[in-house]
């Protein structure tokens, strides 16, 4: 990556520059059996989306603060480089009532309901299916992003000494710039390079999971095998993933 990057966008737009067919995230959830690869131009082009989204759709703000509650899943990584886009604060597992916006999955809908702005739903489900009925007072992802723009600029330039992520384990909100000296930190601390695999267990409840699975391989030029519900995997299995995959180095 390049050293003038100073936010999470930043890096993926280098990443986009290197090599945009390169996989980047390598989804799995072990307790449905969904697998999911986004190469770097895929997960970019959901990034660009889910920015237009946020800048128009939603009308959000840099300085803005959005309480995302999400498990850790690929459209989780799509939504933190997203809000790093528009310079919007992501509140990972944040107070939706002192949020701007919110943005929810199954299991936190109902807390969702206490931000009094906009609020997004994601069912998570294969392929991003929508819903059949959205919660009530949400508004579905999948139904409002696909329409977005596949390009995205911001109205106003994003300021990487900002406010930009919150999250249990950091002593305060992380800037843009602060996220991307951890992640290369953390990147060179697990031994991440270009082409390197990393598989990641952890959840995205902080900062370890957060920068495991994305910030970090995003930094190296590196890509993730992102594994939810990892425990309810077989050793045997376990062991013929990480061969599948090519993975080159595991956190769990």
């Amino acid at each position: 990556m390049n050293s003038s990057d100073r936010t999470p966008a930043d890096l993926l737009r280098s990443a986009l520059a290197a090599d945009p067919a390169c996989p980047f995230v390598t989804y799995y959830d072990d307790a449905t059996g969904e697998r999911v690869e986004l190469s770097v131009a895929t997960f970019a082009n959901w990034v660009a989306k889910t920015s237009n989204l946020l800048q128009d759709g939603l009308s959000a703000e840099p300085g803005d603060r959005l309480a995302l509650l999400l498990p850790a899943h690929w459209q989780t990584a799509v939504w933190l480089v997203a809000c790093s886009s528009v310079g919007v604060v992501a509140d990972v597992g944040g107070d939706p009532s002192g949020a701007d916006l919110v943005v929810a999955g199954p299991g936190s809908f109902d807390a969702g309901l206490a931000c009094g702005g906009e609020r997004i739903a994601l069912s998570l489900q294969p392929l991003g299916r929508r819903f059949v009925t959205p919660p009530e007072g949400y508004a579905d992802y999948a139904v409002e992003v696909p329409s977005q723009p596949d390009r995205f600029a911001p109205y106003v330039p994003v300021d990487p000494d900002a406010p930009a992520l919150a999250v249990t384990g950091a002593d305060t909100e992380l800037t843009g710039s602060l996220i991307v000296d951890r992640a290369r930190t953390d990147a060179a601390d697990l031994g991440l390079a270009a082409g390197a695999r990393l598989l990641s267990g952890r959840l995205f409840d902080d900062w370890d999971g957060l920068s495991a699975g994305l910030y970090a391989p995003l930094a190296a030029g590196a890509s993730v095998v992102l594994c939810r519900h990892l425990d309810r995997l077989s050793q045997e299995g376990l062991a013929q993933r990480i061969e599948s995959e090519r993975v080159t180095h595991r956190v769990e």
